[in-house]
């Protein structure tokens, strides 16, 4: 297999792994909660590797993962408090948590492959290069198959808590009334969303994690209605965006994050402006007809 086709399926991979929970975070309306998490998780995967000193250690992504949660924790605690709103606790933890991480690897790791710039914009050029052996025997790319297991823990979970995500995404007192936490659900997903963002890291980098993340659940959400349809439209978005995106970086000799990103936020805004459904050209038409409306109704009342 060439190098261009594991590029292609790992971007693929990565891209529906980061989508089927970003659905869910575009309906909650927490997205920015999702930055928060792909940046601060750096916290984790320093303090993890301090204990470990292996940067191939599963023990990383545990760290990074519990750091994720832990943001979303002290965001709404902070957020609960009263005195902060949701916004505002996001811009005291993220760059909070962010930057301790950037202060650790300045200082201490300087001696090791683990820096900002591999975090934040990651290279899928060198994905390839990474390889795993079993027996001996090349098997592909070692991101291939760290991300193939998340995407399975991802269909997994939201198979099997499909009606308990639908129910405390759409009505959380409902949930909680028919005895559905939505509290365990939310940070079941935040979970979720913090595996994946560590898992695309040296892939991806964060930056187009949250791409990844909202692009293709929010263009889905500006087409359907209904949350099955919207997660299959999120997933056939990504994996497009994710090959279309991959040719057009190597056609044009330009970074392969940077040219998925642009793709998704361009789809997304083409979406946002022709949908059929919740178009900015369909909901023109309508305040124009309830317009003309209005004026016809306020000519027949004048003259009676």
């Amino acid at each position: 297999m060439s190098s261009i086709a594991e590029i292609t399926i790992i971007a693929v991979i990565v891209s529906i792994a980061c989508a089927l929970p970003g659905v869910f975070l575009v309906l909650r309306g927490t997205t920015m909660v999702s930055d928060a998490i792909t940046h601060t998780v750096l916290l984790g995967i320093v303090l993890a590797f301090f204990i470990t000193r292996d940067l191939n250690s599963p023990l990383l992504m545990v760290g990074a993962t519990l750091i994720g949660v832990a943001t979303v924790w002290v965001i709404e605690a902070l957020q609960r408090t009263k005195l902060m709103s949701n916004d505002a606790a996001i811009g005291v933890v993220f760059p909070l948590f962010f930057s301790l991480a950037i202060l650790l690897i300045t200082r201490y790791t300087g001696d090791v492959h683990l820096d900002t710039d591999s975090v934040l914009m990651g290279e899928l050029v060198f994905a390839p290069f990474d390889r795993m052996t079993l027996f001996g025997i090349d098997v592909g790319p070692r991101a291939l198959f760290s991300m193939l297991i998340i995407l399975l823990i991802n269909v997994v979970f939201i198979s099997l808590f499909y009606k308990e995500l639908k129910v405390t995404t759409f009505d959380a007192a409902f949930a909680a009334a028919i005895g559905i936490s939505p509290v365990v659900i939310y940070y079941g997903l935040m979970t979720l969303v913090s595996l994946t963002a560590v898992g695309a890291y040296d892939s991806v980098g964060s930056i187009l994690v949250v791409g990844f993340m909202v692009g293709p659940g929010l263009t889905a959400y500006l087409l359907t209605y209904e949350l099955k349809k919207m997660l299959g439209s999120a997933v056939i978005f990504a994996a497009l965006n994710s090959i279309i995106g991959v040719q057009a970086a190597f056609a044009f000799d330009t970074s392969i994050a940077g040219m998925i990103a642009v793709l998704n936020g361009l789809i997304c805004l083409t979406v946002f402006i022709i949908s059929p459904k919740k178009g900015l050209i369909k909901n023109w038409m309508l305040k124009q007809k309830r317009k003309e409306a209005f004026d016809q109704k306020l000519k027949d009342t004048t003259k009676r």
